[in-house]
């Protein structure tokens, strides 16, 4: 029996970096108050207001958008335990299991339903995988599975 680290990293998928989203942003912004501005020098100043108003809606989505694109969950067996760190958003949780009691539930809502991957040992369960679609979360539960089957004693 060997006792080596096994570790899963599972991030939600983010198509645009940071500094992407803050050019998407700055691009907004310009346009915006561009557009803003030929109405103002047109006479109709009460837009630029209004430009005002909407450029902070816009903010105040990517800021969301923002805080929730760096979540994820890492998964790690060593040591005679499961580690499951868990961030989202601003809150970080890490639950610990024994690896000997330790066991992966797969539940299926209805037949075509939505499948939730659970690590258990005892009464304590912690659901994995949230940001995985459901054909990779019964890849994931069959990883685990066969990586709890390998720190068994034969």
């Amino acid at each position: 029996m060997t006792d080596r680290a096994r570790c899963w990293m599972i991030k939600r998928n983010c198509s645009a970096s940071p500094a992407q989203i803050a050019w998407v942003f700055a691009s907004i912004v310009a346009v915006s108050f561009a557009f803003g501005a030929l109405f103002a020098a047109q006479g109709l100043w009460l837009v630029l207001p209004f430009v005002g108003i909407e450029m902070l809606a816009v903010a105040a989505a990517f800021f969301c958008y923002g805080r929730r694109a760096a979540d994820y969950e890492r998964i790690e067996i060593a040591g005679g335990e499961i580690a499951v760190e868990t961030v989202q958003g601003s809150r970080r949780s890490v639950r610990r299991l024994p690896t000997p009691w330790a066991r992966v539930e797969l539940q299926r809502l209805g037949r075509t339903g939505r499948v939730t991957v659970w690590l258990a040992a005892g009464a304590e369960r912690v659901e994995v995988g949230r940001h995985l679609l459901d054909a990779r979360r019964v890849q994931l539960a069959g990883e685990l599975r066969r990586a709890l089957a390998g720190l068994q004693p034969a």
